[in-house]
């Protein structure tokens, strides 16, 4: 059969139909190294407050580097344990004098501000402690209730366990004068006398 060949118009379209063709490629088809010593990357969306599972993980909650609650290492500012140990609570300090301490102890010296903390998660209970602090003592507030709530367990739920390091930070302990129970039977709040503002805040 005789073959037609193509006019002007007809070759100008062949080309530029042409040049948009690329060679097929032949897929390659790689096999996934699958090994069971390697640990499966978390797919995106997955819980990140997954129970912590890894002998990592657990040396570092054991530490103090990383919290239950949210199973992310503790944020350097934010939920930092206080270097000095934790302050101490119905313990009077040097230098405290006795009108302050009696009218703490005994409840005379009432709170003039409240912090209700009651069941929030760690991180977020310590940003509302610190600004809370931060703020009463720069207006001069003399004494302040904080509630946690006993929470469940021996020693209580994490932010009563919590409450005392974090009063122990060089930036919050600084604030404080001392730190007592309303009284024996209500373990869950605990009332703060702060020192004034502009007075000397050694510990």
């Amino acid at each position: 059969m005789r073959q037609r060949r193509l006019n002007e118009e007809e070759a100008a379209l062949w080309t530029a139909f042409a040049q948009g063709i690329a060679p097929l490629r032949a897929a390659r088809q790689a096999t996934p190294d699958i090994s069971p010593t390697v640990a499966a990357t978390p797919a995106a969306g997955t819980d990140k407050h997954a129970p912590l599972t890894t002998p990592e993980q657990l040396q570092r909650l054991a530490a103090g580097n990383m919290h239950s609650v949210h199973g992310t290492p503790g944020h350097s500012v934010t939920v930092q344990k206080g270097r000095g140990g934790p302050f101490e609570i119905g313990v009077r300090r040097p230098g405290m004098d006795d009108t302050s301490w009696r009218g703490l102890v005994s409840g005379k010296l009432r709170p003039a501000r409240r912090l209700d903390l009651h069941g929030q998660v760690a991180q977020t209970a310590f940003h509302r402690l610190h600004t809370f602090l931060i703020q009463a003592h720069a207006d001069n507030v003399r004494c302040v209730e904080i509630i946690t709530g006993l929470g469940s367990g021996l020693n209580g739920g994490i932010l009563r366990r919590e409450l005392p390091f974090w009063l122990g930070r060089g930036d919050l302990g600084r604030l404080i004068l001392a730190v007592v129970h309303p009284h024996a039977a209500n373990q869950g709040a605990v009332r703060v006398l702060l020192r004034r503002a502009g007075r000397g805040t050694g510990r």
